[in-house]
C-alpha cells in the first residue's frame, strides 16, 4: 500500500470517528449523568417491584394484577436494562434503541468519493508517450481449416506410403464427410487406418507427428477396447523389479 493510499484512508476515517464520539451526544444528558440516572433507576425499580411482589405473596393477592405505580416500576426497569445492556458492549440492542440514521452513512460514502476524486485530480507528472511500435501488438490470424490442409504439404512424408485411393480417404476425413471412427470396419486393415488417421490429424492442426511411432504395435488387439482411434503408440520402458526377499524366497518381477 502505497502513501497515497494511506492518506485516503486516514482521511476518510476522521469523519467516522466524529460520528463515533458524537453517538454518546444523542441523549440529552451526559454519558456519566445518563449512567448514573439509569443505574439509579434500574436498581430503585427492582428494589420496589421486589417489595411488592413479597407482600403480595404474604397476602396472597395475585401477582399478574399490577397497579399504576407497578406498572411504572415494570417500566423503568425495562428502559434501564435496555440502556445498560447497551451500554456494556451489546450492540444490537443499542442499535434497537439508538439506531444510525442511514443519511449519516450516505455522507461517509460521499464524503470517501470526494477523497478519491480529489486524489484523482492531482497533477502528476506525466508518463512518456509510447510509440506506435510499443502500442501495436501483433495478433495472430487465426488460420482457417483450408490454411491448416494447406500447411500439410509442409508436414514430413507419412511413416507408411500412402495410394491414390488413401488420400482420397484422408481428404474425406479431413473435410468432414467420413468419420474417423469408421476406418477400421471400412477399411478391414487397422494398422492402415490408424495410418489414414494419423495423416488426417496432422493436416487438420498442421503439426508433425514424425515422433510418435505408428508401425510395430498391434492395432488389432485395441480394436473395440477403451483405445479407440489411434494414431500411434508411447514406448514405455521396461526394467525389473527386486530382488525382493520373502519368507526366505527370492522374487524378481518385470
Amino acid at each position: 500500500m502505497d502513501v497515497k493510499q494511506q492518506s485516503m484512508i486516514q482521511e476518510s476515517q476522521k469523519p467516522s470517528t466524529k460520528n463515533h464520539d458524537s453517538s454518546s451526544d444523542v441523549l440529552p444528558l451526559p454519558l456519566y449523568l445518563a449512567n448514573g440516572v439509569f443505574f439509579t433507576i434500574f436498581f430503585s425499580a427492582v428494589y420496589y417491584l421486589l417489595l411488592r411482589w413479597r407482600e403480595k405473596i404474604r397476602n396472597s393477592a395475585p401477582l399478574h394484577v399490577l397497579t399504576l405505580s407497578e406498572m411504572s416500576a415494570l417500566v423503568a426497569f425495562l428502559v434501564s436494562f435496555i440502556y445498560l445492556l447497551g451500554f456494556f458492549g451489546i450492540s444490537f440492542v443499542q442499535s434497537l434503541i439508538i439506531p444510525r440514521a442511514t443519511h449519516d452513512i450516505l455522507d461517509e460514502l460521499e464524503e470517501i468519493d470526494q477523497l478519491m476524486n480529489k486524489e484523482d485530480s492531482r497533477a502528476a507528472p506525466c508518463a512518456a508517450a509510447p510509440t506506435p511500435s510499443d502500442c501495436q501488438v501483433a495478433s495472430p490470424k487465426p488460420k482457417s481449416k483450408l490454411d491448416r490442409i494447406d500447411a500439410a504439404d509442409q508436414l514430413p512424408a507419412p511413416a507408411l506410403t500412402l495410394s491414390e485411393v488413401d488420400e482420397e480417404i484422408i481428404k474425406s476425413v479431413v473435410e468432414g464427410k467420413t468419420p474417423s471412427y469408421s476406418l477400421e470396419s471400412k477399411l478391414g486393415d487397422t494398422l492402415r487406418a490408424a495410418a489414414i488417421r494419423r495423416e488426417a490429424l496432422q493436416r487438420i492442426c498442421g503439426k508433425s507427428l514424425a515422433g510418435l511411432p505408428l508401425e510395430g504395435f498391434d492395432y488389432d488387439a485395441i480394436l473395440g477396447q477403451c483405445c479407440e482411434m489411434p494414431v500411434g503408440y508411447v514406448q514405455i520402458p521396461v526394467g525389473i523389479a527386486g530382488p525382493l526377499l520373502l519368507d526366505g524366497r527370492e522374487f524378481s518381477r518385470t
